[in-house]
């Protein structure tokens, strides 16, 4: 790897750590000795790089600090590529333009010698239309719901097509490759439940916010399947 890219590859595992890196990580992640990777780190805070810590501690990248959008290497622009192709051919229609419109602005800023990357991209998604499920509702909803922390309220039927309302608060949109499910806290059922996109009647969004954050609602959906799937194993 080129000491260039070496120093960006730095600035994106230090992006998107949660927490301090230490060296050692770094020199067994870009596969140098811990001596390269300290004259490396040198460099980019001579290159004013607002990279805090030192040797031994860990470092962090400060917030708000970014990189023109132009860096980007073969491997990042192809995997862009492959997952906004997927969610061109299965996500609801406002995600599928907006995978088309970032593939197209990708196009349009890349550098002349990564343009095949995009235009002749050799990764592509393999979905079958055959077995798709149309969605019943504009799940653009859940999203902003989910984005704002806003409940919904949506008209839905069960697989036997008895129709219930509920009021719920989104926190997951998972896209299958046949359906898409709605993850849900249900304020009817006072637990999680998950919702098919093709079964909503109805759903509005309500100017009432639900009381817990998302990261809070997902921690909690993880927890009671983990433990749902440890008692499943207890019993068998």
């Amino acid at each position: 790897m080129r000491r260039t890219d070496r120093l960006f590859q730095i600035i994106q595992i230090l992006r998107r750590a949660r927490g301090p890196v230490t060296g050692q990580h770094l020199s067994e992640e870009l596969e140098v000795s811990l001596r390269t990777l300290y004259r490396d780190m040198a460099e980019l805070i001579a290159q004013r790089v607002p990279i805090r810590g030192e040797a031994g501690t860990g470092y962090v990248l400060d917030s708000g600090y970014d990189l023109p959008p132009l860096m980007l290497t073969a491997d990042e622009l192809e995997a862009a590529v492959l997952g906004a192709k997927w969610v061109a051919a299965r996500g609801d229609d406002a995600l599928a333009r907006g995978a088309e419109d970032l593939i197209a602005k990708l196009s349009s800023v890349v550098p002349a010698e990564l343009e095949p990357v995009i235009v002749d991209a050799g990764v592509y998604p393999v979905t079958r239309f055959d077995n798709r499920v149309k969605d019943s509702f504009d799940v653009s909803l859940a999203r902003a719901a989910i984005r704002h922390q806003q409940k919904l309220r949506i008209e839905y039927a069960d697989e036997h097509g008895r129709v219930s309302s509920r009021t719920i608060w989104p926190f997951i949109v998972a896209y299958w490759e046949d359906v898409r499910l709605v993850c849900a806290w249900c304020e009817l059922r006072q637990d999680f439940r998950h919702f098919r996109t093709d079964r909503v009647i109805r759903a509005d969004l309500l100017e009432e916010r639900f009381r817990e954050r998302v990261p809070v609602l997902r921690a909690r959906w993880k927890a009671a399947r983990e433990s749902e799937r440890q008692r499943s194993g207890a019993g068998c």
